[in-house]
């Protein structure tokens, strides 16, 4: 009889690992929102990606490409214009002259966040116009203390091509240009993706 027990056991291990499931064991207490669990295949190859790009970004002017959507009561008293909401759909360059090949739009928001240093809370996509990429957002979401020479953020989603994506960004002040509002921003985006 241990010997049959053996084997079955053997068997039924056997099946688990040749199928690449689990065993899953009913229980009074499980979980009444789980609708499956299982392990994701091994045979898709995780990738690294890195692009450089130029994010430029325009407060004033007639061609602006931020807006300033909210803000609180003292933020136009404030050295850091704490409380500042502004939305943005900013051009994505491969090189930081404004007039270089636009490969996609950075869209989403940013808050002044800094009482005592110009710090801001950004929430964005990378939204790609151009190549293979068209149509694929990496998402990214962190803090940015603005005149730190190199910032970092974490990537925290994307979809298409970036589906599943994490990482970091690295980002370097090209051009600011407080008299008329606009900035240079070079991204070296390093995703991993599948």
């Amino acid at each position: 009889m241990p010997t049959f027990m053996f084997s079955s056991l053997f068997l039924l291990l056997f099946l688990c690992c040749a199928t690449n499931s689990t065993i899953v064991i009913s229980s009074e207490q499980s979980n009444d929102y789980l609708i499956s669990s299982h392990i994701v295949s091994h045979a898709a190859v995780e990738k690294q990606s890195h692009f450089r790009f130029y994010w430029h970004d325009m407060i004033t002017g007639p061609n602006r490409t931020a807006y300033r959507v909210a803000q609180a009561p003292n933020t136009d008293n404030s050295s850091t214009f704490f409380g500042a909401v502004l939305v943005m759909d900013d051009p994505l360059t491969t090189g930081p002259d404004e007039n270089s090949k636009l490969v996609g739009k950075a869209q989403g928001i940013y808050v002044s966040a800094g009482l005592n240093k110009t710090e801001y809370l950004m929430v964005m996509d990378f939204v790609f116009t151009d190549g293979e990429y068209n149509g694929s957002t990496i998402a990214v979401s962190g803090h940015n203390e603005v005149f730190t020479e190199v910032r970092e953020m974490p990537i925290v989603g994307g979809s298409g091509l970036f589906r599943f994506a994490r990482g970091y960004v690295q980002l370097r002040t090209y051009l600011y240009d407080q008299k008329i509002g606009y900035a240079v921003v070079e991204y070296n985006v390093f995703v991993n993706h599948y």
